[in-house]
């Protein structure tokens, strides 16, 4: 089966009727991105599969709510970003996001970072601690604010502004340190 064969609409519209080749069809067009998306949330590549997999099934359950405001991938990304987020907070890693819970970084040159590959990139941010990985992808992946950060994961914005901050700092340390 050829995804590419059927358009957006078509397949938006088979979805909507709940059939199973058009949600299968959705799946295969946007679950490469989406899992790029829980991975980089995740941290670890089984935990990412389950951000996925949920993530789908809150698709499929909603998708007949879905009025073309927006992107169809944009809406999904949506839907995908929360999934990852409630499935932290159920493992209660983002129970508390204290910034002195983190190691400090030191400050280091970056002649390194022209040389990086994108896979060297995230997985130093895989390495990050859970929280300051959350934020910094809610902020400069997915480009919500501060205030909206807080308002997802029950924290207060300086403790977004914190933890952002932490991961940009503990990445410059990383980064700077490779060859």
């Amino acid at each position: 089966m050829s995804i590419e064969l059927y358009n957006e609409e078509e397949v938006l519209q088979g979805c909507q009727q709940e059939n199973r080749r058009y949600q299968e069809i959705l799946y295969r067009r946007f679950a490469p991105k989406m899992y790029g998306i829980c991975l980089s949330y995740a941290g670890d590549r089984a935990l990412a599969q389950d951000m996925l997999q949920e993530g789908f099934i809150k698709v499929f359950r909603s998708i007949k709510d879905f009025r073309g405001d927006g992107s169809l991938e944009g809406w999904i990304r949506r839907i995908v970003v929360r999934t990852a987020i409630d499935l932290l907070r159920q493992r209660q890693s983002l129970e508390k996001l204290e910034h002195d819970d983190f190691p400090t970084a030191t400050h280091t040159d970056n002649e390194a970072l022209p040389n990086l590959q994108l896979g060297e990139v995230l997985h130093h941010i895989n390495s990050l601690p859970d929280g300051a990985r959350v934020v910094f992808n809610l902020f400069a992946v997915e480009g919500y604010t501060h205030r909206e950060i807080a308002e997802q994961l029950n924290i207060s914005e300086g403790t977004s502004k914190s933890q952002y901050n932490r991961a940009r700092s503990l990445l410059k340390d990383w980064l700077g340190k490779v060859d």
